[in-house]
């Protein structure tokens, strides 16, 4: 990528976030303008964009859990939601062809159903992208639009396999034998230390994962997921994927590019494509209300649907596919491209105002639940605890163990990571499983107002401003302290509220410096 093309999407990036916007969303804009002064996407770029989707599914496949697809509400709502939507799509693209409209005119039945099976998809890149940037990738909707996301991906494989023609190698089903290598791995994981070993390997087991996969005859991106899928779980992938996170987000920075460079579209193809972004709000409906079939509170439904209503990358691979079997011209792969990245221009403002939609809409919402909850959904009583730590990692932990030898059992700790939860409860503290950010808990969750004399916000920044505005909103805490990583993440706390704002650098020094002094006055 020479300094061009890294200048560009820094300023168009730049432009964006201080818009409020995903600098990802700059990033396709630039990818436009490029193309518009003739500038042409270089298989160094190509091959950039490549792996940072690689590398992104190795990362999504260290969160993931077997079991966790295997649950209706993932498996269910991917398979239902695809079927429908290339079925309604379908009858509408095919019903345009039938007017004799441009571009729509010379598609068969059978090239409007493919079409409409490229836009079933969702982009697992933005997805993820929005998830990092807010903190919830292990929330319960986050967890939910994941593993939709990957059913999804796993429908595209299977699909593009077949229909290129490519029968996988005989030798594919030793893959089965990568079950072995999980201890190995892990070994080699634990001796690599925390330093440029780890940087390295990192990098090296979603490539090889992908090269391993693509030599059988296989999709190479689910080598790199069923790699990370095969360390998920264990101590050290937090630490793995954390390693990898600054090489992941450069290599993205190309895909986005290469999007918005795919072609120059015409007029008629903007308009095709906005014809296809019409139908967005359907896909988002659709998930909603299957969602809540499935038994999930309307605000899991809303938010995991919002995240999931954009077409997908893999739309576009399938396009692609579509252009070179002669199902369909070259002109829909530009069409599909425009209608990609507008639809996430549009989903990343829209994503930003759920809260909003749902506070406004919330009883309206509510009508679409079913009496009963699934476990893990249903609303939560802290029963008479006076002093609460919102965000259960390692500084939580910590506040929350410190804070139980002064106050004991009227401590309680909340955290929207399930297993996280969990793990806290076999070593004996008392955490509760409940998203701070929720209205609902805010709302229905507590017994009463001004229960919660003393809370500690100790979450990402983002969760920590959201539920700081839910706590000023509803009245729900006497005094509340928040910690911050950087100084420009203090002022808009307080604003909001909080306290008592701590740096959590400047405090770890203070605490070092204060336990080395007592024990050298307890060995004077």
């Amino acid at each position: 990528m020479n300094i061009v093309l890294i200048a560009t999407a820094f300023v168009f990036g730049f432009v964006a976030k201080q818009f409020g916007l995903p600098p990802l969303i700059g990033f396709l804009a630039a990818g436009f303008v490029l193309n518009l002064f003739g500038v042409e996407a270089t298989p160094a770029l190509h091959q950039l964009s490549e792996t940072g989707i690689i590398l992104l599914l190795f990362s999504i496949g260290l969160k993931v859990k077997i079991k966790r697809l295997l649950a209706p509400q993932i498996w269910g709502t991917a398979s239902l939601h695809m079927f429908t939507i290339v079925v309604l799509f379908g009858a509408f693209i095919h019903g345009l062809s039938l007017t004799g409209l441009s571009f729509f005119s010379k598609l068969s039945l059978s090239s409007s159903l493919i079409i409409a099976f490229a836009l079933s998809f969702s982009s697992t890149v933005f997805a993820v992208k929005i998830l990092e940037e807010k903190g919830e990738m292990s929330s319960k909707h986050g967890s939910l639009a994941i593993g939709i996301l990957i059913i999804q991906d796993m429908f595209a494989v299977i699909f593009i396999t077949i229909s290129s023609g490519k029968i996988p190698s005989p030798l594919a089903l030793g893959l089965v034998g990568l079950f072995f290598l999980r201890k190995p791995l892990m070994a080699i994981l634990d001796k690599s230390g925390h330093g440029e070993l780890l940087v390295l390997l990192s990098c090296l087991l979603p490539i090889a994962g992908a090269g391993l996969f693509e030599s059988v005859g296989l999709k190479p991106d689910l080598g790199a997921l069923i790699l990370g899928m095969l360390l998920a779980g264990y101590t050290k992938t937090d630490e793995l994927a954390k390693a990898m996170f600054g090489f992941k987000d450069m290599f993205l920075v190309g895909f986005f590019l290469t999007i918005g460079m795919a072609d120059l579209p015409t007029l008629d193809m903007v308009w095709a494509a906005l014809l296809l972004v019409a139908l967005v709000p359907v896909k988002a409906i659709l998930f909603f209300w299957l969602l809540t079939r499935f038994s999930l509170r309307a605000r899991t439904s809303l938010r995991t649907a919002m995240n999931l209503t954009n077409y997908s990358e893999f739309g576009l691979i399938i396009s692609a596919l579509g252009v070179t079997q002669g199902w369909f011209g070259s002109e829909w792969l530009v069409i599909l491209a425009v209608a990609l990245s507008i639809s996430m221009m549009i989903a990343s403002p829209a994503i930003n105002l759920t809260n909003q939609l749902y506070c406004r809409w919330n009883s309206f919402l509510r009508r679409f639940e079913t009496q009963t909850r699934l476990p893990g959904d249903d609303l939560v009583d802290i029963g008479t605890a006076t002093v609460a730590v919102y965000g259960m990692g390692r500084i939580g932990t910590g506040a929350y163990d410190t804070l139980k030898q002064h106050y004991g059992r009227q401590v309680i700790g909340i955290d929207f990571d399930e297993e996280r939860v969990a793990s806290h409860i076999k070593q004996g503290r008392r955490v509760i499983h409940a998203d701070a950010s929720d209205d609902d808990f805010w709302q229905r969750g507590m017994t009463a107002p001004q229960q919660i004399n003393l809370g500690l916000l100790a979450m990402s920044h983002g969760a920590n401003l959201a539920a700081a505005k839910k706590i000023s909103a509803f009245h729900r805490v006497g005094t509340l302290a928040a910690i911050a990583q950087y100084e420009d993440e203090i002022d808009p706390l307080k604003r909001e509220g909080v306290d008592l704002v701590l740096d959590i650098y400047a405090e770890a020094g203070a605490g070092f410096s204060n336990h080395v002094c007592q024990l050298i006055a307890k060995k004077v």
